[in-house]
């Protein structure tokens, strides 16, 4: 009975360190790409960090060092403070309380993740915040919505893109947007050669405004879940123009042009890139 008794201490022991260590397995596979995307040995702040869930994995991967889990909302904050208690790692993850980056002191993260929100909101924390990331090396961004709102601020502020990323999970499609300080020697372009005119192999070319709009390195790499976005982007402008169809105002008509004159530039965009698998 004593052997029965030990061995089922050491199984319940053994399935809770696994249930700890299994973290990283359980990862989304957009919190997944976010980890991949965080160089080792980093110093993080995960802004708006839910559950914990990425800067626990990053500390058991061995990617960070040390991370800070910021949370605003009651619930959220309370979620991570178990996730790292349970996780054992209360030494290396200090989960907080705040709003955006006020949760970190100048130079304490050299990597800032923000994923889960609208582009805008995002860009408005960073905006808010920016006296927090003198000493950051590295954004990883997963807007919801509103990309190209946070292009322009990166833009804005000299944080040049060095990479992006598109995927689709349950049924949603995100894209991840990763930066560094224009002039970081990882910087493979500045921002002026990032965003001039490209030219497509039909001969369309893309300035600026549309750069930012469809993502400057995804429109150079074009793959299914891309022309998917586009497609669903094109079904809601559809929606929008049936809508302005009713309205007897004058700056309907108007507004119902411009729309359809946008339509008919990313059909013929779309036309022009590869189809491709991701």
């Amino acid at each position: 009975m004593v052997k029965l008794a030990v061995a089922a201490v050491f199984l319940f022991l053994l399935r809770k360190k696994m249930d700890n260590v299994g973290v990283i397995m359980k990862l989304s596979n957009r919190l997944q790409l976010l980890l991949t995307q965080i160089p080792a040995g980093s110093r993080l702040a995960d802004i708006g960090s839910d559950h914990a869930l990425l800067p626990t994995a990053a500390i058991e991967s061995g990617k960070c060092v040390f991370a800070v889990a910021g949370e605003v909302n009651p619930g959220p904050y309370q979620a991570a403070e178990k996730q790292v208690r349970e996780a054992g790692l209360t030494d290396r993850i200090s989960v907080r309380r705040g709003d955006g980056l006020e949760v970190i002191g100048p130079g304490e993260a050299d990597v800032i993740t923000i994923a889960g929100m609208g582009g805008g909101l995002i860009a408005s924390i960073l905006d808010r915040g920016k006296d927090k990331l003198h000493g950051v090396s590295r954004l990883v961004l997963q807007p919801n919505v509103g990309e190209d709102t946070l292009r322009q601020w990166l833009l804005r502020h000299d944080w040049v893109l060095i990479d992006e990323h598109i995927l689709e999970e349950d049924g949603k499609i995100y894209e991840v947007l990763i930066a560094v300080p224009e002039g970081q020697t990882e910087a493979p372009a500045t921002n002026e050669i990032l965003y001039q005119d490209y030219m497509l192999d039909g001969g369309i070319v893309l300035s600026a405004k549309w750069l930012l709009r469809f993502g400057p390195c995804l429109i150079k790499r074009p793959t299914s879940v891309f022309h998917d976005k586009w497609r669903s982007e094109l079904d809601k402008m559809g929606t929008i123009l049936r809508s302005l169809a009713k309205s007897e105002l004058a700056s309907s008509e108007e507004k119902a042009e411009e729309i359809k004159n946008e339509m008919k530039f990313i059909e013929e965009v779309l036309a022009c890139l590869p189809k491709v698998k991701p």
